[in-house]
């Protein structure tokens, strides 16, 4: 038997899936999700809510969706404390001269975009973040920034919408011309397909230039030694981009717990959600690096997830071009969870004819097959 129709069907209940989810239904849309693990990389995100400048359109979407999160963030922890959002800002760290020059150019593009960022010297940052280690040259502050427990901000919006969201947990078997089959072969029908899947939507989609980026991650108990920001080390940006390898980058986030969440890592091509001691390793090493005081912290739990990356590293939003009535909202890599609700808004917008938030083009997925036109 088939389920109601709706009007669109939304693939995934990540953060992505659930943020188009939420969007869509405030747009006057019937709107149901599928989704058999609620959320895939979700679960295994870090949740930093951070302005990324690596190109304009990382920043567009980036800052644009900082600005609602702004807006979601105190009513998630109004009525569900457990989403945790903060404003904690991000410290991007310099331990060289040589990087307090990229620091200079970063504050420049943030600001030319109107996000805030202060540079601090050396005495300021020790004075700021008193747990780093001292002989580092200085670093960027981005008050703006800020952390969210991603799961539970997934939860909340599918919970927190219109009526006409609907949400259940099963896995899809396939996606054709009328909505999706599920694996215990009934149907779900819609005049829209948003496929949210993360890597699973390469099975659902084979011709999505989709590829797995795995990384690890590490929790420590509780302690009352803290930090205040998200602290990140300038060439963070620089070890996403590597393309062989295992690249690890400091990356440590306070928890509102007192515990600390330490990233990061990327393995392109890898999908093995195996967690590899030498690689674990050389990420903790990098972090008492920078941080000390880590050295005498018990970790309590590690973990690994597979971000869908794009050839680009840009995610790809909008219509499939080849296969009329299904919408892409995939291929976002790290930035999952800071960037869904400007995704969600556009992909909204293009859905229901209205003016768009920002500029899609650069996010069309008619960049990686030149020779179709998106399909109307």
């Amino acid at each position: 038997m088939s389920h109601r129709h709706t009007d669109v069907l939304v693939i995934g209940a990540g953060i992505v899936g659930a943020a188009c989810a939420h969007e869509l239904a405030h747009a006057g849309l019937s709107v149901h999700v599928v989704d058999a693990r609620l959320g895939g990389a979700t679960q295994a995100g870090m949740g930093h809510l951070v302005a990324m400048d690596d190109n304009a359109a990382e920043l567009a979407l980036s800052s644009a969706s900082l600005e609602i999160w702004k807006a979601w963030g105190p009513r998630m922890n109004a009525t569900a404390p457990g989403c945790a959002y903060t404003r904690c800002g991000t410290m991007w760290i310099a331990a060289r001269d040589e990087e307090m020059a990229e620091a200079e150019r970063k504050q420049a593009r943030l600001h030319a975009c109107g996000i805030p960022a202060t540079l601090l010297n050396a005495r300021q940052l020790a004075t700021a973040e008193p747990a780093l280690r001292t002989g580092l040259a200085g670093a960027l502050q981005v008050p703006g920034d800020g952390l969210v427990y991603a799961p539970g901000a997934a939860r909340w919006l599918l919970a927190h919408a219109p009526a006409t969201l609907s949400f259940e947990a099963v896995e899809v078997r396939e996606i054709d011309a009328q909505g999706a089959v599920l694996n215990n072969g009934t149907r779900r029908n819609a005049n829209a397909v948003v496929l949210a899947a993360g890597m699973p939507a390469a099975r659902l989609c084979a011709d999505l230039p989709l590829h797995p980026k795995k990384g690890h991650l590490a929790i420590t108990d509780r302690y009352p030694f803290a930090i205040h920001h998200q602290l990140v080390e300038l060439g963070y940006m620089a070890s996403t981009q590597q393309r062989e390898g295992a690249a690890v980058a400091f990356n440590v986030q306070p928890r509102p717990t007192g515990q600390l969440l330490i990233g990061s890592s990327r393995q392109v091509g890898e999908a093995d959600p195996a967690i590899e001691p030498a690689v674990l390793s050389r990420m903790l090493k990098l972090a008492i690096d920078y941080l000390p005081a880590l050295s005498g912290h018990d970790i309590i739990r590690t973990w690994t997830g597979v971000r869908a990356a794009t050839p680009d590293g840009l995610p790809i939003i909008g219509p499939h071009p080849t296969r009329k009535g299904l919408w892409l909202a995939v291929g976002h890599e790290g930035l999952g969870v800071t960037t869904a609700p400007a995704t969600a808004k556009l992909l909204t917008a293009l859905i229901t004819g209205a003016p768009p938030p920002l500029d899609a083009a650069p996010f069309s997925a008619t960049r990686h097959f030149p020779v179709h036109k998106a399909a109307t």
